[in-house]
């Protein structure tokens, strides 16, 4: 009798002490902080209209291309360091460019009004650019490389002092197709045709995609001048220039492109 006594002792403290064992576990899970998931991204965007017109200065509902503050940059992995090539197209503009206006111009100005392109904030249907960049203008800081190699590799012709040659080879231009809202920035996904002959025999004509990111509009004033409004727009993309027909083994296969626009409405 004794011993059942014991049995039954010993099988009750096991059983209080699973329950606290229990209890004990479901107040640690208690405790537990759920993690914090990242919140989703939400776009913020406003409804900035730039639209061009006749570029007529003086008009500050008419935007300009500030090409003197603009760029057109261009990188590529130099084949066999861990180096970039880097450089710049120091000719450029943004105008549709047709086969009648790819011709050399006696001029050192803009050839064609850059006013081929309209921005709409939060309705990329409407937005558009076209642009175009002269080979043979790259400069790399670099004179004899720039005048020399750059001009066979990429099989276009020497600058002709006056002039503003975008007659191809010496062309290349890019029209839009298609953009939309990035929805993982305030951004946008644009798409693109590329035409560019580069060491081809003709003109070969590829689509790309790219982002395009949107610096805000606002007024600026520098000393005693007429405040006046500015925006910009930039461009990345890449492309593979053995499409193109270069074979160049001292660069790599995609060459990365930044477009940086700046506008003005004075």
């Amino acid at each position: 009798m004794k011993l059942l006594r014991n049995k039954s002792l010993l099988v009750l403290l096991l059983l209080i002490s699973g329950f606290g064992y229990i209890v004990s576990c479901t107040r640690d899970n208690d405790l537990l902080v759920p993690v914090q998931l990242t919140p989703p991204f939400v776009a913020t965007r406003g409804n900035n209209v730039h639209l061009p017109g006749n570029m007529t200065a003086g008009d500050t509902t008419q935007w300009k291309l500030d090409k003197v503050h603009s760029s057109t940059l261009w990188s590529t992995a130099y084949v066999g360091a861990a180096g970039l090539l880097t450089g710049r197209f120091n000719q450029f503009g943004m105008h549709d460019v047709t086969d009648a206006e790819a011709i050399s111009y006696n001029t050192t100005g803009q050839p064609l009004l850059d006013n081929s392109w309209a921005f709409y904030e939060s309705d990329p249907t409407k937005t558009f650019f076209n642009g175009y960049v002269q080979i043979n203008t790259s400069n790399t800081g670099e004179p004899g490389r720039d005048a020399g190699c750059n001009i066979s590799g990429m099989g276009t012709v020497p600058i002709v002092a006056g002039t503003q040659n975008l007659a191809y080879p010496n062309l290349a231009k890019i029209k839009t197709t298609k953009i939309e809202l990035d929805p993982a920035s305030n951004g946008y996904i644009v798409t693109f045709d590329l035409t560019y002959q580069g060491k081809l025999s003709a003109p070969l004509t590829k689509s790309i995609i790219g982002t395009l990111k949107y610096i805000k509009r606002q007024t600026v004033q520098f000393g005693t001048a007429a405040a006046y409004d500015v925006f910009g727009l930039q461009l990345k993309f890449q492309f593979n220039c053995r499409d193109y027909g270069i074979v160049s083994t001292s660069i790599g296969d995609v060459i990365d492109i930044e477009c940086n626009m700046n506008f003005n409405n004075k």
